[in-house]
């Protein structure tokens, strides 16, 4: 029988070229402190650089890493939920490969897994958390998580955060009810496990943005999520 895998780090990537190396790197360290026995699964999502090149490479020298690839762009939660259905681990995590969380978090993330939480994630926007980012993306942010607990009655205080840990066993039987396949797609599983009392956890991070090249366009963003939180609310109730 073939032995069960600790933990499964699931690492989305689309156009991280530059990043590729050095977040499995880092990666690689930070499992290390928890478990000997993990796995490390590279989404890469329809990239236009040279991203799934880079990839193949590292995972063609390293038994440990699953490399999912997709010439066509899947979007974001299509791709991580692709992902979380290959793991194997009896913990999941992912995270975003510019690693803006800080992975020392990674720890506590596992922990609550283990503890007994569906799903645990990362937040910046308790009290004690650590942020550094654009105010312009701050406001947008917060005005985003307000709206997401003042209409779908989530009791999160940020959805969004590219550091999340799940019971893969579980989180795999929600899958199927999340019809999100991009940036929604965290918000309304984290909705939709709360609505069915599942246990989760929300711990504070240390998060710095790395993306200086990514930019919110207020009018287009705004749009678009509310129009996807008012079709979950119609969808939920």
């Amino acid at each position: 029988m073939e032995k069960q895998i600790s933990l499964t780090i699931i690492l989305p990537m689309h156009n991280e070229e530059k990043r590729v190396e050095r977040c499995v790197e880092e990666v690689e360290k930070a499992c290390r402190r928890i478990t000997d026995n993990y796995e490390i699964i590279i989404a890469e999502d329809g990239s236009k650089d040279s991203t799934y090149e880079v990839a193949k490479r590292i995972a063609k020298k390293n038994p440990r890493i699953l490399l999912l690839h997709s010439a066509k762009r899947l979007g974001r939660g299509r791709a991580l939920s692709l992902a979380l259905r290959k793991a194997k681990g009896e913990v999941s995590v992912y995270m975003d490969a510019d690693l803006s969380s800080n992975i020392t978090h990674l720890g506590e993330l596992v922990s609550r897994i283990r503890k007994g939480a569906v799903i645990a994630t990362g937040s910046r926007m308790l009290p004690t958390s650590s942020t550094k980012r654009s105010i312009v993306r701050g406001v947008a942010s917060k005005a985003f998580n307000f709206l997401v607990r003042a209409l779908l009655g989530s009791k999160l205080y940020d959805h969004q955060c590219g550091f999340k840990a799940f019971n893969t066993k579980k989180v795999k039987e929600l899958l199927n009810e999340v019809e999100d396949r991009h940036w929604f797609w965290d918000t309304e599983l984290l909705v939709r496990a709360q609505r069915k009392g599942l246990r989760v956890d929300e711990i504070p991070i240390e998060w710095s943005e790395k993306s200086r090249a990514s930019t919110v366009d207020l009018k287009k963003d705004v749009a678009y999520m509310a129009s996807k939180i008012l079709y979950l609310k119609g969808k939920i109730g």
